[in-house]
C-alpha cells in the first residue's frame, strides 16, 4: 500500500492520499491493491470520525493505467465476488460508501473513469473549479464498471447519467456543482475538506456514524423500512455516554469530549 496510498490521521481525521503522482494517479494493479487495503485498515480505526481523500501532485485520479491493465488487467476476474457484493475493481470506489466513518473527497486537476468513480464513492466532494471530470470509459470503448451505475443513482439525473456517459464528454468544476456531483468549490479543496471534515469530528461519533448508515440504507428500503431503521439506529445513540456529553457541552458552550 505504502507506494500507492498514504494514510495520516491527526485528531480524529484520517488524510488519505493517492501517491502515484507521476502518473495523475492512475490506476495500475499495485493502487487498486493500495485502496483497497487503505479501505480494510479504515474499516477497523475506531478513532476515525471523518476521511479526507485526496490525490498527491497535478491530479486527482486520471482513471486507468491503459498500457499497465493491457498487460493484465487487476489480476482478478471481474465475475469474482472478492469483496462482498463487489469485485475489486467495483470495490475501490464503492468500498468508501461502506466505511462507517464519513468520507470527503478533495477533488482537482481531473477525475476521469475510475478516478470520477471513486470520487462518486465519497459521502460529500469538493473540488476545484477547474477540475476536468469524466464518465471516459465509452472512450475507450467500455462500460462504467467500478460501482459508478450504483453510485450516482443518488446523486444525478437518469438522462444526464446517460448523455456524459454515451458520450465521454469532459465538463469541469460548474457543472459538475449544478448536476449534483460535486458538493462544493473551493479555490483549495483539501483545505476546504479539512475544515469540514473538523466540524464532523466535533460531533458525536457515533451519531455521524448512525446517520451515514441510515443514508446508506435509504435507496433501497421502503418508507416503512426506513421508519424503523430510523429508530432502530436512535436507540442505539440515544442517552449513551456520548449522547451525554454532546448535550452537555453544547448546554456549557465548550468543546465536547467524546469516547470512540
Amino acid at each position: 500500500m505504502e507506494d500507492r496510498v498514504r494514510i495520516t490521521v491527526t485528531d480524529h481525521i484520517a488524510d488519505v492520499k493517492l501517491i502515484r503522482s507521476d502518473k495523475m494517479n492512475a490506476l495500475d494493479p499495485a493502487m487498486f491493491a493500495g485502496i483497497a487495503e487503505a479501505i480494510a485498515q479504515l474499516a477497523g480505526m475506531a478513532d476515525v470520525r471523518c476521511v479526507v481523500l485526496s490525490g498527491e501532485g497535478r491530479a486527482f485520479c486520471a482513471g486507468l493505467d491503459m498500457a499497465s491493465m493491457a498487460s493484465g488487467g487487476t489480476g482478478t476476474s471481474l465475475a469474482d465476488r472478492t469483496h462482498g457484493d463487489a469485485n475489486l475493481p467495483q470495490h475501490v470506489a464503492w468500498g468508501w460508501r461502506t466505511l462507517p466513518m464519513p468520507v470527503i473527497a478533495a477533488v482537482h486537476g481531473v477525475a476521469f473513469g475510475g478516478g470520477f468513480q471513486i470520487m462518486s464513492g465519497a459521502d460529500i466532494r469538493i473540488a476545484s473549479p477547474h477540475t476536468r471530470f469524466a464518465i471516459r470509459e465509452v472512450y475507450w470503448g467500455l462500460v462504467p464498471d467500478m460501482a459508478g451505475i450504483a453510485l450516482w443513482r443518488g446523486i444525478a439525473r437518469d438522462d444526464v447519467l446517460r448523455e456524459l456517459t454515451y458520450t465521454a464528454r469532459e465538463f469541469e468544476g460548474p457543472e459538475a456543482l449544478a448536476l449534483g456531483f460535486v458538493t462544493t468549490l473551493a479555490d483549495d479543496p483539501w483545505a476546504e475538506a479539512h475544515a469540514l471534515a473538523r466540524q464532523i469530528a466535533a460531533r458525536n461519533p457515533e451519531a455521524v456514524r448512525g446517520s451515514k448508515k441510515l443514508f446508506n440504507l435509504q435507496p433501497d428500503l421502503d418508507g416503512a423500512a426506513i421508519l424503523q431503521a430510523e429508530s432502530d439506529v436512535q436507540l442505539g445513540v440515544i442517552r449513551r455516554p456520548n449522547q451525554i456529553e454532546q448535550v452537555m457541552a453544547n448546554m456549557e458552550k465548550r468543546a465536547a469530549v467524546f469516547v470512540d
